[in-house]
């Protein structure tokens, strides 16, 4: 008489708390800055793609926009996420932050915690954070599922697949990579010099693409570097293995702000980032289990 196998259930590891050091702040853009974070020998361990965990709380100088915040919002102010740039292979964690701009109908209420981490000068200082979190990484048989990833992201989406990316070709992935990046203007691009050595250094696996959607230098513009936003055309000419490759896409998505407002005039919210580019990927026919997905705002 056989047995059947008991089913092996994955155990969920709890983020741990941890104090770390910021050796330095890099401005990566006029609004972006990588915090490179010093765990002191403690044990780090992650997936490319996850992101920590940071408790405004626990900084003196947002004591008084902390207390003004909760009161207007009525509940305690909640720990703000962040994903890490760096891969699990490089010898400090970084995480990218991108100062968070108010815009009226969008945004209810002014950035927190971001542009303090910015523009704070918190080199040198011990901060408290919590890690590692989140699915949007690869899985253990991506190999098996695909030999062609796709990262489409917008902004500050960029950080973790750029992560991911470098992990992937450290850890010699067969995966043919294509980079689709939407940022404003040139000078928004994140990691456009990274970016550009991975793609030289691997030019068979690797293919990065730029739309710019409110650039004026018309010379900035060609085959790599399209102008306007990222279109259904785009996606067709890119993917061409659409019913095979997988889709990792990072940006800003419609707001709860915008949700609930739309809610209120009875007017449907306007299509952000991710909504409009999860609608051309379905149009093409890439099927939603192909689209692993992470969205802000």
């Amino acid at each position: 008489m056989s047995t059947a196998a008991p089913t092996v259930t994955p155990v969920r590891k709890k983020p741990l708390d941890y104090e770390v050091t910021v050796t330095e702040v890099r401005q990566e853009t006029h609004d972006t800055a990588s915090l490179l974070l010093d765990f002191g020998g403690a044990p780090v361990e992650y997936k490319a793609g996850q992101f920590i965990n940071i408790d405004p709380h626990q900084f003196p100088a947002l004591r008084c926009l902390t207390g003004f915040l909760q009161e207007q919002k009525g509940r305690r102010e909640l720990f703000r996420s962040y994903s890490m740039s760096s891969a699990p292979h490089e010898s400090q964690v970084a995480i990218t932050v991108k100062d968070e701009e108010f815009i009226a109908g969008i945004t209810k209420y002014p950035a927190l915690l971001a542009p303090y981490l910015i523009h704070g000068r918190l080199k040198g200082a011990r901060i408290k954070v919590q890690g590692f979190m989140g699915p949007y990484h690869l899985p253990d048989d991506v190999q098996e599922r695909t030999d062609h990833l796709v990262h489409i992201v917008a902004g500050s989406g960029a950080v973790p697949n750029f992560a991911i990316l470098k992990d992937a070709l450290h850890r010699g992935l067969k995966l043919r990579h294509t980079v689709l990046c939407s940022n404003k203007t040139w000078t928004d691009m994140l990691f456009r010099e990274e970016l550009d050595k991975l793609e030289a250094a691997n030019p068979d696996t690797v293919r990065v693409f730029h739309t710019l959607t409110r650039e004026t230098d018309e010379s900035r513009f060609g085959p790599k570097v399209r102008k306007g936003r990222i279109s259904q055309a785009l996606l067709e000419e890119l993917i061409p293995d659409r019913p095979t490759c997988l889709v990792y896409a990072c940006g800003p998505a419609i707001s709860p702000w915008e949700r609930k407002k739309a809610l209120e005039t009875r007017t449907p919210a306007t299509p952000r980032f991710m909504e409009t580019v999860l609608g051309h990927l379905h149009t093409v026919g890439v099927e939603d289990k192909r689209i692993k997905r992470e969205t802000y705002g």
